[in-house]
């Protein structure tokens, strides 16, 4: 995996988003970094080892070229900033996902709760036709 500069990292970005235009993905992941190279042993605890800033490591891959870049904090704006224009820049090939059908039995259980809202309020526009206040505000309390 080749460890690049924020700068370098976009560019080669978009050269990975250009490669799978067509066909293909791109795989990106991030995640908070601690500048260790080396896991961290079970029992007991490194001694000496402090770390100066929370740093984040992005990782892009379209299955055969690995990038790699860590952003500290100090950069973190400047850097998301030209990371979201080229996401949105390059986010225009997507495909809309195809729905999927509904079953049989969740089409018949949401009717039911639309016909029965429309009775309550069908009841109380009768109740208050009738001049019956008490069972038109009733029948309105029961539809809520």
């Amino acid at each position: 995996m080749v460890l690049l500069e924020s700068e370098q990292f976009l560019t080669e970005l978009t050269r990975l988003f250009q490669k799978c235009r067509l066909s293909g993905s791109v795989f990106i992941t991030l995640k908070k970094y601690d500048g260790r190279t080396k896991p961290i042993p079970r029992k007991g605890s490194v001694e000496g080892f402090e770390p100066s800033d929370n740093k984040c490591l992005l990782r892009a891959t379209d299955g055969k070229k690995k990038i790699s870049t860590v952003v500290s904090s100090k950069e973190v704006n400047k850097f998301q900033m030209a990371y979201s224009n080229l996401l949105r820049a390059n986010m225009d090939g997507l495909k809309k996902r195809d729905k999927k059908s509904k079953s049989k039995k969740s089409k018949a259980a949401h009717p039911a709760a639309p016909t029965a809202t429309i009775a309550a309020g069908a009841a109380a526009a009768a109740a208050a036709a009738a001049g019956e206040a008490t069972t038109a505000a009733a029948a309105l309390a029961s539809r809520e």
